[in-house]
């Protein structure tokens, strides 16, 4: 979410640059080969990036933040190297919220699908929901003018408070 509250644009949208930016606001994109080799790597990268800038992310956020990458990153190697053999991972921080995204060339929307207990996979996009749900975010798909696809996850910096129970 940006300064007027809204959320920022998926990959190749404008984001509108605030007057006076802070120290850890900016925006970073990478690659990595769609292999399972990647998955881990970008964690790390993201990791490593939130706290070399200096973002202020609270651990639970930053835990957030890293298996909604893992979860998106494996997505896309498992079900779009075929057409995708590179995928981008993009971070991007406001002054108060941070974006992830994951790109890829595959054409294909994915659908979360309704939990099935006896299955052991297949839950990775309803994980990211929820995770995104509880800490107060907001997540989508969109297609890119290339093709593909860049799914998201734009996360708040600070916690919202709990709603009441009664």
């Amino acid at each position: 979410m940006n300064d007027s509250g809204s959320i920022p644009p998926a990959a190749g949208g404008e984001v509108p640059a605030p007057a006076d930016p802070l120290a850890y606001e900016g925006v970073w994109r990478f690659t990595a080969p769609a292999v399972e080799e990647s998955v881990p790597q970008a964690r790390r990268a993201v990791r490593d990036l939130l706290g070399r800038q200096g973002v202020p992310a609270h651990r639970d956020l930053v835990y957030s933040l890293l298996l909604i990458v893992s979860e998106l990153v494996t997505n896309s190697v498992r079900h779009a190297a075929l057409l995708s053999p590179e995928v981008a991972v993009e971070v991007a921080v406001g002054r108060a919220w941070v974006r992830v995204a994951v790109e890829d060339n595959h054409p294909y929307r994915p659908k979360a699908l309704e939990a099935d207990f006896g299955q052991t996979g297949g839950r990775g996009l309803l994980l990211v929901r929820e995770i995104t749900r509880e800490a107060g975010g907001v997540c989508d798909v969109e297609h890119t003018a290339t093709g593909g696809k860049v799914i998201w996850a734009a996360l708040p910096l600070t916690t919202p408070a709990p709603t009441p129970v009664g």
